[in-house]
């Protein structure tokens, strides 16, 4: 019996294949398992948190079969998520990730700056667009359509709760991602200084092409 792919809320059993999805697509859209070889870094940080502090904005694509392939993970207010990330997350993973103490000297160590760093979230040019995401789908999933559900399923959720606009942050050497988020409609948004990375937005209602 054939049994087709859908999009379904985020359970518990599903933390490994998410760990497994980030760290599959977390270097430009590639693996990052060589890169970062604790494979609980990048979760830690894109992942996680997100299914713990946001759970109502955590869906997944499920194969048919019960496995997940792909997520969308979004929290509604980026300067509550940051201070909940702050004073909530950070004393939940610090033992394993202490605070830097010197300039990083590996990848990684930028990431261990990033996950203390949650402040830099919140830019005043974001302010309009207050809401924020992740999308990641492994890649023989991708190009069928189930990046678009996935987003338009996040995107109802922010609207059903009076969220009016969200916007993601994405590395400029990802094309293929900046392709597809024009296609639905994402805008680039004027950030002074963004470095190798570009600020996206659009609003959380049906935009008609």
């Amino acid at each position: 019996m054939t049994t087709t792919p859908f999009i379904r809320p985020y359970e518990d059993s599903d933390r490994a294949a998410l760990a497994d999805i980030c760290v599959k697509t977390a270097l430009d859209g590639q693996d990052s398992s060589a890169v970062h070889p604790d494979l609980e870094l990048m979760p830690t940080i894109f992942a996680y948190p997100y299914v713990e502090l946001e759970p109502d904005f955590a869906f997944v694509l499920d194969d048919g079969h019960g496995a997940a392939v792909g997520y969308v993970l979004g929290a509604a207010d980026t300067a509550t998520f940051a201070a909940r990330f702050r004073g909530e997350w950070i004393p939940r993973v610090s033992a394993r990730y202490p605070a830097p103490t010197r300039e990083a000297r590996t990848p990684s160590e930028e990431m261990i700056g990033l996950l203390h760093d949650p402040e830099r979230m919140v830019r005043d040019e974001l302010a309009a667009f207050p809401a924020h995401l992740h999308i990641d789908l492994l890649p023989p999933w991708q190009g069928q359509g189930y990046g678009r559900a996935l987003m338009d399923t996040l995107l109802d959720a922010l609207h059903q709760k009076g969220v009016p606009a969200v916007h993601l942050c994405m590395v400029r050497a990802n094309t293929p991602a900046r392709a597809f988020y024009d296609r639905l409609g994402f805008e680039q948004l004027d950030v002074p200084d963004p470095g190798p990375v570009w600020y996206l937005g659009r609003p959380t209602h049906v935009i008609m092409q």
